[in-house]
Parts: structure tokens; sequence; C-alpha cells
């Protein structure tokens, strides 16, 4: 083995994922290094290029959508959209969150979290932060196990393994969990548009406690006519989806045919919110993430975004082919 590992760095071959790989094929480990979970961080060591690239992140992204405007109807164009990626957070090899957020400074993330949840008095505390490679393609780059020099007391978290990029995604422990799998809508219309654009007004109008304030999202369901069927606010964005949510279930209102405007962006945690509750169109009055766009396009509901008076985006669902 320590021919093998010689023989690599003199050949500039400095990725352990590739020596691992060689050393497995030559029967000097076992393949369940490569694949036991508490194990996996081991089996990704990168090279510098490699880790900036990683700790960078990428914020944003190239979508294909629709744009519409009056006037002009509907036209095909390529915007970007804020990237959102689910980030787990471990402690010594114990999972203790899961946050939803734009990659990119993970690990002053993660030092920050850890500090203001009382888990480490400061950056000193930290022997390493090392970034997993799961088995699933898609965790790898989204796990930092951060090594401490003490063992904390995991139950002083004033946060129980949560959040999204706004709170959200509360007790989830796992990447694998941030992905919950509900049942595809069908057949999702996307609304005329001419009743779409007098959506804003009409939340804007209904915002009674917003109006005071300035300081409250709104989530509000309006019929196919465009008639608002109920609005509540809140100060988390995902609270006041809840709340329609609560409301819709406690009075046997159906969702199946309703639209769901919200008033500001639109992040996976609330389309996933919407999918659940069978919602099968989202408007927001500012953009949607590039996860929650993924997320409609796979789940057959109709997103909206930027919804004005004279236009908005539509990043999933058909549009009219007249229009186009």
């Amino acid at each position: 083995m320590l021919a093998l590992i010689e023989s690599s760095l003199a050949a500039g071959r400095r990725r352990l994922q590739d020596l691992l790989d060689e050393a497995e094929a030559l029967g000097h480990i076992e393949p369940c290094l490569l694949t036991d979970r508490t194990l996996s961080c081991f089996a990704n060591l990168n090279s510098p290029d490699d880790l900036l690239t990683l700790e960078q992140g990428q914020c944003d992204e190239a979508i294909v959508l629709h744009r519409f405007r009056s006037g002009s109807g509907f036209r095909e164009e390529t915007d970007r959209v804020a990237s959102e990626e689910p980030l787990e957070i471990r402690v010594n090899g114990t999972s203790v969150a899961v946050t939803m957020r734009t990659p990119g400074h993970d690990e002053e993330l993660a030092t920050g979290f850890l500090f203001t949840e009382n888990l480490i008095a400061g950056a000193e505390e930290i022997v390493e932060i090392v970034r997993c490679s799961e088995v699933d393609p898609e965790g790898v780059g989204n796990t930092l196990d951060v090594r401490l020099t003490t063992t904390p007391d995991l139950a002083h978290l004033t946060r129980h393994v949560f959040t999204s990029s706004s709170c959200g995604v509360c007790g989830k422990a796992t990447i694998a969990s941030v992905f919950q799998h509900f049942p595809p809508v069908s057949g999702a219309p996307v609304p005329a548009a001419g009743w779409l654009l007098a959506l804003p007004a009409k939340l804007r109008e209904a915002q009674e406690t917003f109006a005071r304030t300035g300081g409250l999202h709104a989530s509000a369901l309006f019929d196919e006519e465009g008639n608002m069927l109920l609005l509540r606010e809140d100060v988390g964005r995902h609270n006041a989806l809840d709340k329609v949510i609560g409301h819709a279930l406690r009075n046997g209102l159906s969702l199946h045919e309703v639209i769901l405007l919200v008033s500001g962006r639109i992040s996976f945690e609330l389309m996933q919110k919407a999918l659940a509750a069978r919602i099968p169109v989202v408007a927001g009055i500012s953009a949607p993430s590039a996860l929650a766009v993924k997320l409609a396009r796979e789940s057959g509901q109709v997103l909206v975004g930027f919804l004005r008076e004279k236009g908005f985006n539509l990043y999933a669902g058909d549009a009219p082919a007249s229009s186009r």
C-alpha cells in the first residue's frame, strides 16, 4: 500500500478517491470503505482547486422560461435563478441539521450555526471541517462534518435539526429526507394571463396588517375566476402558507383547483408544501429558486414568478401555443 501511495504522489495524482479505487482493485482495502456512510468523509479528498470550487459554490444557474408581457404575449427566454441546495451539518460524525442554502462559504455557515446554537464558544474549538462525499451523487459537496476538540451536548440545540433559507424543512436529519416524494399533480393548466395580472393588486388590498407594518409575508388562495378565497399573513412565509393549508384542512376546502399566490420569493420548501396540499398552480411576486423550478417541473405544477400588473415569468407549465 505504501508503494502505491508513493507512486501516485510521484505521478502527481493527489485525489484520495483515485487512490482508493486503485487500492480496492488491487485488493489492498475493503470495498465498504467506499460505501459505508460513516466512512464516506474519507472517500474524496480533493485537490486545492477542487476544494476552492466546492467552497465557492454555484450561486445561480441558467434556465429556459416563457416570459409574458401585456401586448406581446409569451416569449421563450433564458434567465438566471438563484441556486438552492440542502446542506447537512454534522458534528463529530453526528448529523445535527439540514439547511436549505445558496451554495458557497459553507464552512462559514457551519461555523456560525454552531456558534449561535451555543455548541462552540469560538472557532478555536474546531479541529477541522471535512466536506463529505456521499454515495448518492447529488449529495456530493452538500455534507460537512465539523470535527471539534470536545463533544458538545446536542440536546441543547435551540432549533432541532431543521431549516430552510428562510427557516423551513424542520425536523429533518439527513439530506435524503429533504426530498420527500409526493404524487405529481396532473393536468394543471396555465391560468389565463388576464386574471393572473390582476392578482397582485388584490393581494395588496387584502394585506391589512402589512399595510400597517410593512413587515409580513402573505399567502392567498384564488379560485379559477380570480376570486380570493383566503389570505393569511405571518412574519415567516412558510408559516403563512401553513396557515392557509391548515384552514383548508379544518374547513374541508379542496385545493385541487386553486391558485396559490405568495407575496415574496418561492423556495423549494414552499413548492413542496403546495404539492403536499395538491395545489396545482403557484405564483409569486418575486423569483423562485432553481430547486423550486426543478420540483415544479417534475411534479407537474404550474410555477409563475415575478407576477406584476404588466407581466410575469412562467417557469413551469406549458405556455399557450397561440401566445408563444
